[in-house]
């Protein structure tokens, strides 16, 4: 699970009414990151500081949910959380917290017109705080600090894969997790799956027929969005590097992958800290690739 790495906690929140949710992944003090995207259709916010050459490196959470555009706003709900727990960057004006957002389209699944909102954001970090689960009325939040749920909860709550078959061939999709361990370094990932692809097998596959897609699907109903963590120590280069490694796990696990109508993405965050495991880059790089690939298969019940 994403939660052996040290200090890192994950929340859900989770409408199993209106088919929709959203994940936090919080981080300790310290943490470096970068991401990269490689689907057509992304939705993101605060994207662009995690290019290397962009002045920040902290990260201080990251948002995975359901809803579209719409569902950006939970962003906004774990910015206040932070906010309140003096995380951020120091300013004159007080901390401003780091935020990195992602969305998936899952309206045409549940109930258009509920999306995540930042109430949704704020109980998600309150979750992955917290405790045992809670509840309130049909939503409800569900603590990861002993172990990250999966499946249709959170952001894969209202999730499907192989879309390219047509809407009457789609399958449920969700939120996964998986770790590596290689004595003191530890790799884990966080998928969000919503592909317009399938999981791939060990069997044999015959071309696809990609032009024979539904035509009534437009070209934004699909994402996989996720997270890769290490406790090694990595600057904000490396960590974009790890994200690159992360995607082969995807295209590892899905196909087709990274394609026009879909808006994959993912971050790596490393948290270093007083320690960490000096690993080279390239291991940590082949084991981001393995545990992405392997949160995926989780996150639809397959290994």
């Amino acid at each position: 699970m994403i939660t052996e790495v040290p200090g890192v906690r994950v929340g859900h929140w989770t409408d199993p009414v209106a088919r929709t949710g959203c994940t936090v992944v919080l981080f300790p003090a310290g943490t470096v990151a970068s991401g990269e995207v490689r689907g057509g259709a992304p939705g993101t916010r605060e994207w662009e500081l995690l290019a290397p050459e962009r002045t920040v490196a902290r990260i201080d959470a990251v948002v995975l949910a359901g809803g579209s555009a719409f569902g950006l706003a939970a962003c906004d709900g774990v910015m206040r959380w932070c906010e309140e727990r003096g995380i951020g960057v120091p300013t004159p004006a007080g901390p401003v917290p780091i935020v990195v957002g992602a969305v998936l389209y899952d309206l045409l699944v549940g109930d258009p017109a509920v999306r995540p909102t930042a109430e949704s954001g704020y109980a998600a970090c309150v979750a992955a705080s917290a405790g045992p689960a809670g509840s309130a009325g049909a939503a409800t939040s569900a603590s990861a600090g002993a172990g990250v749920a999966m499946g249709q909860v959170g952001a894969g709550t209202g999730a499907t894969i192989g879309k390219w078959r047509g809407r009457d061939h789609v399958k449920p999709g969700g939120i996964g997790s998986a770790s590596v361990r290689y004595g003191d370094l530890v790799v884990a990932a966080l998928m969000a799956v919503n592909a317009f692809g399938d999981l791939r097998t060990g069997e044999p596959r015959a071309p696809m027929d990609i032009g024979g897609a539904d035509p009534a699907n437009p070209p934004h109903l699909n994402t996989t969005i996720g997270v890769v963590a290490t406790n090694a120590t990595l600057d904000k280069v490396g960590c974009l590097l790890v994200a690159q490694s992360g995607h082969d796990g995807l295209a590892r696990a899905l196909e087709p992958a990274h394609s026009t109508v879909d808006g994959d993405a993912i971050v790596a965050a490393a948290v270093g800290a007083v320690g960490a495991p000096q690993a080279p880059l390239d291991q940590v790089r082949s084991l981001a690739a393995r545990v992405v690939e392997d949160a995926i298969r989780a996150a639809v019940g397959a290994r």
